[in-house]
Formats: C-alpha cells, sequence, structure tokens
C-alpha cells in the first residue's frame, strides 16, 4: 500500500484532481457570489421600478392602492398620516435600501421620498433564498460530481502517460544479460522514455560485454593454470615417493603438495563456475562421505595433535553435482575447523541430507557471523583471504544448498549444509 502512493501514476492523478478540484471550487464560488449578486440587483430594480411605478399612478390617482402581492409589498407615508398602518421596523427608515426581518420574514427594502411622502417597498426574499439554498445543493453535488470525475480523468491520463514507463520497468526487470539487448527499446518513441530505453539497452551491453570478459578471464587463466599445477603436482608425488629424505623435508614437501593441491581444486572449481548455462556443467552423482574422507585427507596436516577428530557417517548420501565443486564446499568448511581449532574436539556427521561439523575451536564473534560468506571479509582471527566461504556460498547457491553456521566466540562454531531433498538419494 506504501508503494502504491508512493507511484507516479498516483502522485500525477492526485496533483490532477487536486487542480480540477481547486479550478471547479473557484468557478463554483464565483457562480454562486454571481447569482447572489444578480439576485440582489434584480430584486433591488424590482423595487425602484414599483416605487416609481407607483409614484406615477399616485400622481394621476392620489387614492391608488399600494402594491400587495405575494412577493412585493408597499406603503406610503403622507405628512406623518396613516403612521399606524406601517410596520414599526420601517417607521424609522431614511431613503436608501435595507434588508430587514419582519415577523421572521426576511425583506428586501427600497425607501423613497417625494414630494413630502415617503414610500416604502418591500421585497420578500424567502422565495430568493430558497431558490439560492437549492442552487448551492446542486452547485455542491456537482462541484463534487466533477472532482470525481476530474481525478477519474487524472487516474486515466496518468494511467496513459506512465504506460511507457511501466513497460519499460517491466523489460528491464526481465533483461538478463544473455538477452538481446535491444528488445529493450524496441516500440518506444523518440521521447524522453525512448532515450532512457536506449541508454538501459546501451548498458545492458556493456554489462553482457563485461561479463563475457571476465568469464573468458576466468576460463583461460583456469585453463593456463591447470597445466603447470598438474605437472607441479607430478613432480611433488614423485619426491613424496622418495623415502631417502630427511623427515623435516618430507613435511615441509607434503605442506607444499596440500597447497598445490588446494591450487588445482580452486582453478577447477572457478573454471566450473564460470560456465553460466546449466548445460555446461557435467552433473554426477557424488558419494558426500567419500567427499568428507578425501577433503579430511587433503587437510589432516593442519589438524592439531591436541584436536581429537570424530567421523560419524549415519548414512551414505549422494548428491547430483559437480564432484571438484562439492569436494572445494566440503573442503573450505573441513579446513576451517582443522585451522581454529588449536585444542579441543571435531566431529563431522553426514545424515540422510545434511553435513555437520563442529568444533571446539575459537569461534566466531557475534558480529561477524553475517559477513562470513561476504566476499574478502577476513575475521578479527582469520589467515585467509577471505575466498574459501564466499566461494562456498556461490557454489552452494548454484545447487540451492543450503548452510547454516552457528557460533559463539571462545566456544567453537556448528556449520551445518543442508543438500537439496530432491537431488539426495541414500544408502545406508
Amino acid at each position: 500500500m506504501n508503494r502504491f502512493f508512493h507511484s507516479i501514476k498516483f502522485k500525477l492523478a492526485l496533483t490532477f484532481a487536486i487542480f480540477g478540484a481547486v479550478v471547479i471550487l473557484i468557478l463554483s464560488f464565483g457562480l454562486y457570489f454571481t447569482a447572489h449578486n444578480l439576485g440582489e440587483r434584480l430584486m433591488d430594480e424590482t423595487l425602484h421600478a414599483e416605487i416609481d411605478d407607483y409614484i406615477s399612478r399616485r400622481s394621476r390617482n392620489l387614492n391608488s392602492i399600494p402594491p400587495s402581492t405575494i412577493s412585493i409589498q408597499g406603503y406610503v407615508l403622507v405628512n406623518n398620516q396613516n403612521h399606524q398602518e406601517i410596520p414599526v421596523e420601517l417607521r424609522g427608515l431614511d431613503e436608501g435600501t435595507y434588508r430587514l426581518s419582519i415577523n421572521n420574514t426576511p425583506y428586501r427594502v427600497a425607501v423613497a421620498n417625494r414630494n413630502n411622502e415617503r414610500y416604502f417597498m418591500l421585497f420578500n426574499e424567502q422565495r430568493q433564498r430558497n431558490r439560492e439554498e437549492t442552487f448551492i445543493y446542486y452547485l455542491i453535488v456537482g462541484t463534487l460530481i466533477m472532482i470525481l470525475l476530474s481525478a477519474w480523468a487524472g487516474w486515466w491520463l496518468a494511467g496513459r502517460g506512465v504506460a511507457p514507463i511501466t513497460e519499460l520497468t517491466r523489460r528491464v526487470s526481465q533483461a538478463s544479460p544473455q538477452d538481446n539487448a535491444d528488445t529493450v527499446s524496441e516500440g518506444f518513441e523518440n521521447n524522453e522514455i525512448g532515450r532512457l530505453a536506449q541508454v538501459f539497452s546501451a548498458y545492458l551491453k556493456r554489462m553482457r560485454a563485461f561479463i563475457e570478459r571476465e568469464r573468458n578471464f576466468t576460463t583461460d587463466v583456469s585453463h593456463e593454470l591447470r597445466t603447470p599445477l598438474t605437472i607441479v603436482q607430478g613432480v611433488l608425488e614423485l619426491i613424496e615417493d622418495d623415502n631417502q629424505l630427511p623427515e623435516k623435508l618430507q613435511k615441509r614437501i607434503a605442506k607444499i603438495a596440500r597447497a598445490n593441491r588446494d591450487m588445482i581444486n580452486l582453478t577447477s572449481g572457478l573454471l566450473l563456475m564460470a560456465r553460466e548455462a546449466t548445460d555446461d556443467i557435467i552433473v554426477q552423482t557424488c558419494d558426500v562421505c567419500s567427499a568428507v574422507d578425501l577433503a579430511i585427507e587433503m587437510n589432516k596436516s593442519l589438524l592439531s595433535e591436541a584436536t581429537s577428530l570424530d567421523i560419524i557417517f549415519q548414512s551414505h548420501p549422494q548428491v547430483a553435482a559437480e564432484r571438484t565443486l562439492l569436494i572445494s564446499v566440503v573442503a573450505n568448511l573441513v579446513r576451517n575447523a582443522f585451522t581454529y581449532t588449536p585444542s579441543g574436539r571435531i566431529s563431522v556427521t553426514v545424515d540422510d541430507n545434511s553435513l555437520t561439523i563442529c568444533d571446539t575451536g575459537i569461534g566466531i564473534r557475534g558480529e561477524e557471523i553475517g559477513k562470513v560468506f561476504q566476499r574478502h571479509f577476513k575475521g578479527a582471527a582469520s589467515t585467509g583471504a577471505g575466498i574459501g566461504l564466499s566461494l562456498v556460498k556461490r557454489i552452494c547457491d548454484r545447487y540451492d544448498w543450503e548452510t547454516v553456521i552457528e557460533s559463539l566466540e571462545g566456544e567453537g562454531t556448528k556449520v551445518k549444509l543442508v543438500f537439496k531433498p530432491e537431488g539426495v538419494r541414500n544408502f545406508v
């Protein structure tokens, strides 16, 4: 509702209605005062005409009777004679025009002096006032009708005026970088809206070009890195098989080999994430427990001797996903648990549709929990680059997986990875 009142269409219609109402009210007041003043002028002219007519008749016949009708009543005062016949309210009036109430009846009174005679002519205003009240009633009803018509016309005109904006909004909201950007600006006239549509079309073209460049860059870099990294990994495996190396050197080579494997997995994940279309993704049936075993094996050198590890496979779920991406998600979660639990206990549990990793490590600050999935965000105790969990979030979003983190600083962290139900098969 608040959005409706703030819409351009509503504001335009309201402005048009207010403007129309102001104009109509001004015209209505003008009509009323014009009719009122015209009525008073007509009554005054009628009274003076009646006085002139009666004076003329009386000059010919002194016994002429003053007019006495429903609307007009006349009196004449000759040398203060027949004083008693004239109403008390009229006796002290000088020559002029007055408005009086006699016996609760409103009158318009004209007084004229001629030849030592005073003439009084009264016009009954009650009928005139009744007509004015009726006129005001019709004027109010007409004004309300015109205001409603003005509001409706404003709403209709606003709808016609806003329709191109609404259509442009619909097209832009439904447009994607893969669509033809020219469809956004098709059909619009060469006016402000048309030029705005052309701006949006050009913006979509630049966005598509930017995404294409980024995708090509990611793909090229990933392809170029995989070959030398694979060569390095092969050499490291040969060196690791040499039992004649000192134990200290073997540990260093193992650490280098683990870092190299991480780089291989990361480049593979980036390469897969660079593929926008779902058809480009190789969907496999992946065993979650196997991914957990591999992730633990990859990161076992990070596990402190003072930390115990419990692995519990309550079920053996298999999910439909790219195996490299699943391993990347699990490896990142396991690596964080191993890295930030210098002593204590870590449990990795797999059930029907989820993976849960609990540790008694250093935990996460309350204000940092909501930011851990942000790219390049690093907590106070973080030693990484802030990329791992953001990559986890992107992969989970792709497969509709859910990651829930609960943590207390100094007490530990619980991470639960929930898989999409329709993409899980269970083998006990």
